[in-house]
């Protein structure tokens, strides 16, 4: 029975969130299949460092594109851009499986995420229109995280039934099918009205995301706690194929496993954030992860030769910590931004994490190359907790979101006065606060 507050109530998110575990599956079947040819290519010297690769290639795409994307697309209707975005990616894996060598999938690979770019923070900006009471979206947030995390157990499971009747290489024909149901759920879903952006230079329009992640303290103590995280969640993504092949002997079966059990992790940890963040906060919360996969990092590199009964809980603990980190990102953002700045706001903060990974995914394989991965992982865990006292020094452990504030520049009959009512010559008055046309500085704390 569905719980009353429960988002799976609602029709359309049903639809919304069985589109995304298609399309993140998709994805997830694609990159073992990224990974087997990597390793293949490679083996255990450079396998690693030739995935990290591909992978830096995604970031590049991500981080380039991702608001130019938002501003092209913020104009048209998000129904028929996610589907057609959708299309697209399903033609690009496909010719995937077509493809005779390495630099041809790299190529299409690079394409298919410069196309995704754009998919994710459309898709996310869906979800506080669609659910506005804050407890559903909260829900909504967590479900979402466990569709990634449900991608983590089912991509390796799938893909590893797959592969007893297929090759490698038929793995992205299995792939392309996912974003054909995605596209077919997206199709059959009702969009909430979306807000037409206010007409505005076109570098404005590209710069307004990233304006108010940079002036919001929030949000960038958000991006060094996801920069913190993928310091050493990006060794459990490039490296797990390359232990599994060089520690275990068997890359095709240990890669999955482990990354199932990564996964299922994942998806505990994403069930019991909404509770964790009532009575912890998202500061403290996502904190809280990224410490305890830094530890968990620290015990793989500190205690070699662990056993598979062993890895096994590791991995799945490395997933749990994950989830408490990325899960609530999302009403951090939502919470930072007016609804009608949020596509922009969710397309910076998609731009500027996967520039986190941007670095860390090249820096895991070269680690991993150069010394031996239980090391390199213990070296990037301690990166991961100096990066996390920097992001406690970044977000203020006092931030309500209502602030006192003053507006000297307003003339008393301004319709923002009359809103929310103001004393004395400065208009002082308290409001919740996000960085717009209005309020362009973080207001001093006194």
């Amino acid at each position: 029975m569905i719980a009353r507050n429960s988002p799976l109530r609602h029709r359309d998110f049903r639809h919304l969130f069985a589109a995304q575990i298609l399309s993140l599956v998709g994805v997830g079947v694609m990159t073992v299949s990224l990974s087997l040819t990597a390793f293949e290519a490679g083996g255990t010297e450079a396998g690693g460092t030739i995935l990290g690769g591909i992978l830096a290639l995604k970031m590049i795409a991500y981080v380039l594109i991702a608001p130019l994307a938002e501003t092209v697309l913020s104009r048209r209707p998000r129904r028929a851009t996610l589907v057609t975005i959708d299309i697209l990616r399903l033609g690009m894996v496909a010719l995937m499986g077509f493809a005779f060598s390495s630099w041809q999938i790299a190529a299409l690979a690079f394409v298919f995420f410069a196309i995704s770019s754009g998919f994710t923070p459309l898709f996310q900006s869906v979800l506080p229109d669609l659910l506005e009471d804050e407890d559903s979206y909260s829900r909504a947030l967590a479900l979402s995280r466990i569709a990634y995390t449900l991608e983590s157990i089912l991509s390796p499971i799938i893909a590893a039934t797959a592969l007893k009747v297929i090759t490698a290489d038929g793995l992205f024909f299995l792939a392309s099918s996912c974003f054909l149901g995605s596209a077919v759920f997206l199709f059959t879903t009702r969009f909430p009205a979306g807000y037409a952006p206010r007409k505005a230079p076109f570098l404005e329009r590209v710069s307004k995301g990233m304006r108010i992640y940079a002036l919001t303290p929030r949000l960038r103590g958000l991006f060094m706690l996801n920069f913190a995280l993928s310091l050493s969640m990006a060794w459990v993504l490039v490296n797990t194929v390359v232990f599994a092949g060089g520690r275990l002997g068997d890359a095709e079966h240990y890669y999955t496993l482990l990354m199932t059990c990564y996964g299922a992790g994942a998806a505990l940890g994403a069930t019991t954030v909404p509770r964790l963040v009532r009575h912890l906060g998202e500061r403290r919360c996502m904190a809280a992860g990224a410490f305890l996969f830094a530890g968990l990092g620290l015990v793989l590199s500190l205690v070699p030769g662990l056993p598979v009964p062993g890895l096994m809980p590791l991995w799945g603990a490395f997933g749990l910590a994950s989830s408490l980190v990325l899960t609530p990102g999302g009403l951090v953002l939502a919470r930072s931004a007016r609804r009608d700045d949020r596509p922009a706001v969710f397309a910076a903060q998609f731009s500027l994490s996967h520039a986190g990974w941007l670095l860390a995914y090249p820096l895991a394989g070269w680690l991993g190359a150069a010394i031996a991965p239980e090391h390199a992982m213990g070296v990037l865990a301690l990166a991961t907790i100096g990066a996390t006292l920097l992001a406690l020094r970044i977000w203020p452990a006092e931030d309500p979101l209502a602030k006192p504030h003053s507006h000297p520049e307003l003339p008393a009959d301004h319709p923002h006065l009359r809103d929310h009512p103001a004393l004395g010559d400065g208009h002082r008055h308290e409001h919740d606060f996000h960085i717009d046309e209005l309020h362009r500085h973080w207001p001093q704390r006194a």
